[in-house]
């Protein structure tokens, strides 16, 4: 059971305790990120034995949340609902599979978030992220700025890990993003990737061991990790309850730091009303500002291409409820 408010404290409410909502919730604790968090579950009982066991653990953590089993009512004092509720990606799915079942689940859930008066963030973690994003800001009509999805940061900190692997550097130094749809058509943006500030298109050409065709297998890597990961242990969930608790962070302190959210695009990237992932400064507000980096000929047709994907299977799914 929840405390009395007694001041103004940090609050977030987790919908969908699966293992992604669970790893969040725990990455969240042990990061002291918030004062309370709510869990919102279809599965009562685990819900509650999930709040239940992260309170037990308080002993061992530098947090002091207050975390219980909570409902759509717990949204209203909310600064940030997070949502990893939905169907799952199965061995041999793409995240575009998902989107009519969990458009259909999260139209539900932002319906009975709005209803609480919730006037926070939504944060989305749900795949298809980026049109789940979309829907979200469509089904709650939130300003747009305080709807944002994971997008690619996950993406971009398996392409950072590789490449900082592969360059045996800290991945600290290593500066290069993943962008567009979080998925089958995103793309690395090369030409803007640098390690310690020298591009690595230069870097490679002084070292003798390094190879640009290594780069296209370090990037078929990163793009297709979720599969590799899903094949081995069924699922993933460490690296984007990370990814969340990253963007978390980010809101509530205020940082003005620059991650590859799901943000929306007003003319950015030639792209218009679409949410894809792009380095974006998000701070307490949300969404500050999308960051436009130049890119090359060939990223702006793969960018071109990544936004036209998600779109065609968009519209027609979110064209039933408008």
């Amino acid at each position: 059971m929840n405390s009395p408010r007694k001041e103004k404290v940090n609050r977030v409410v987790l919908i969908g305790a699966g293992l992604v909502g669970s790893s969040y919730a725990f990455a969240l604790i042990n990061q002291a990120v918030i004062e309370e968090l709510v869990i919102i579950d279809l599965d009562k009982e685990k819900a509650i034995g999930d709040a239940m066991d992260l309170n037990h653990g308080k002993a061992f953590s530098p947090s002091s949340t207050n975390t219980w089993y909570g409902d759509y009512n717990d949204c209203l004092d909310a600064d940030i609902v997070c949502i990893c509720a939905g169907a799952n990606q199965k061995p041999g799915e793409t995240r575009l599979d998902l989107v009519e079942k969990n458009m259909k689940i999260f139209k539900g859930i932002v319906d009975d978030v709005m209803k609480s008066g919730f006037d926070g963030i939504f944060l989305v973690a749900t795949n298809p992220v980026d049109i789940l994003t979309q829907a979200t800001q469509v089904f709650s009509g939130l300003p747009k700025e305080r709807v944002i999805g994971s997008g690619t940061t996950l993406d971009t900190a398996r392409f950072r890990y590789l490449l900082s692997d592969y360059f045996n550097v800290a991945t600290q130094n290593v500066h290069a993003y993943i962008i567009g749809e979080h998925g089958d058509t995103e793309l690395p943006v090369w030409s803007n990737a640098t390690i310690g500030g020298v591009p690595i298109s230069k870097y490679i050409e002084t070292k003798a061991d390094y190879h640009d065709k290594d780069l296209d297998h370090i990037f078929e890597n990163v793009r297709d990790a979720a599969y590799q990961i899903i094949q081995k242990k069924g699922a993933t969930h460490y690296g984007i309850a990370m990814s969340l608790v990253r963007i978390t962070k980010a809101i509530l302190s205020n940082e003005n730091s620059i991650l590859t959210v799901s943000a929306h695009l007003n003319g950015e990237y030639g792209a218009e009303d679409v949410y894809a992932g792009v380095p974006t400064i998000v701070n307490r507000q949300g969404i500050r500002e999308v960051l436009e980096m130049k890119l090359s000929a060939k990223e702006q047709q793969q960018f071109d291409h990544s936004i036209s994907t998600l779109k065609a299977t968009m519209n027609p799914a979110l064209k039933q409820y408008l």
